[in-house]
């Protein structure tokens, strides 16, 4: 994992909300119209979040047909475990490609 990596990863988990959202999947997967619900969540705002999540690996997505044949998104936590300490901080920075820094920034 490199520094931009462990970023999106960070900034991923660092909402309540989304902290909220997983431990509302975290016993079993729900569609989105429920999640919104329990959450007190327009579908909207749940949906930018959902994405975030997504995208760091903490949930996954998926379509399933109803018995009427209606499409549901449904959402399922993915299990992780990471440990944050100045070890792997170090390690993502020195996997991440060196940048100069441009004359006059800090």
């Amino acid at each position: 994992m490199n520094a931009e990596q462990l970023s999106t990863w960070l900034t991923a988990i660092a909402s309540p909300q989304r902290m909220r959202i997983l431990a509302t999947i975290a016993e079993a997967p729900l569609h989105v119209s429920e999640i919104a619900r329990r959450m007190g969540m327009s579908r909207a705002l749940l949906y930018m979040h959902l994405a975030k999540l997504e995208e760091a690996g903490f949930v996954t997505g998926h379509h399933e047909l109803t018995e009427d044949g209606k499409a549901l998104k449904l959402f399922t936590a993915a299990p992780f475990t990471k440990t944050l300490d100045l070890a792997t901080l170090v390690a993502a920075v020195a996997a991440s490609p060196h940048e100069t820094p441009k004359e006059g920034t800090d």
